[in-house]
């Protein structure tokens, strides 16, 4: 019924739990996971734990805010690509909101890495993830430069984890991306994010945990995991006023669109 679009299960605190955790899953009908790689380094635990079970899939990329870890090439995300059940690229994109003293000058590198992602993704044809954070302008221009508009050629993707404004949520959907809601959207205090919940078309929409992280309400504050997304379904279902079913059914078929081989 539900899908988590976006988790990171392979970190260490999941391990001991994987079996209350998919428990957990199946009592709440989330059945299916996205886990994703924030870099090359732990890619093999993303990948194996991806092919240990058959409802989780994974992904291939290195996150923008990781800055001392191996930088990807096309050599390198070409020699993982093929290893079983990656069906997207990322996380990438850019994340300015830590900036560590430097410039957003200094940041070129996160934005050929970034360059480097959308090419490769354009090769191997599998969509993208994308983590924007008081980046969006350069995002979105970057986005625009190496041909990902829309248009014929173009593999689209993802913005998780949507935290922008109504005007960069309307430039992603024009470029043909999916937007995808965690358990921000439940906060009380998440005003914007909620206005921008409630405009997006369900047609266009994704829903995820970004587990260990952002636990939605009434878990805040608690370590969250995939079989918390229905939670942020609730919530946009009363924000739209529709069934939490329909939410599901829209937002499931939406990722197996995107992911074509997460079925």
């Amino acid at each position: 019924m539900f899908v988590d679009s976006h988790c990171h299960l392979n970190y260490p605190e999941f391990e001991p739990q994987m079996a209350q955790i998919r428990q957990d899953m199946q009592d709440a009908l989330v059945d299916r996971a996205l886990i994703i790689s924030t870099k090359l380094e732990t890619f093999d635990a993303v990948q194996a734990l991806a092919q240990a079970h058959d409802n989780f899939w994974c992904t291939l990329g290195v996150h923008p805010d990781e800055d001392e870890v191996q930088e990807p090439n096309l050599e390198d995300l070409r020699a993982r690509v093929n290893r079983g059940k990656v069906v997207g690229i990322g996380e990438t994109g850019l994340d300015y909101y830590r900036l560590n003293g430097r410039s957003i000058e200094d940041m070129h590198w996160q934005r050929e890495r970034f360059r480097t992602h959308i090419r490769f993704a354009q090769e191997c044809k599998l969509p993208l993830i994308i983590h924007t954070r008081e980046a969006s302008k350069d995002t979105l221009r970057i986005l625009k430069e190496e041909g990902e508009d829309g248009q014929p050629g173009s593999v689209g993707g993802v913005f998780h984890c949507f935290t922008e404004n109504m005007e960069v949520a309307k430039a992603a959907l024009d470029l043909g991306f999916y937007i995808s809601f965690s358990g921000i959207v439940t906060f009380k205090n998440a005003k914007e994010i909620k206005e921008v919940a409630k405009w997006v078309p369900l047609e266009r929409m994704l829903i995820e945990t970004d587990s260990p992280y952002l636990a939605p309400s009434p878990h805040r504050g608690k370590t969250n995991n995939p079989s918390y997304v229905p939670f942020v379904a609730q919530e946009i279902a009363l924000l739209k006023g529709v069934s939490v079913e329909e939410v599901a059914q829209h937002t499931s078929t939406n990722f197996e669109t995107l992911f074509q081989h997460a079925r």
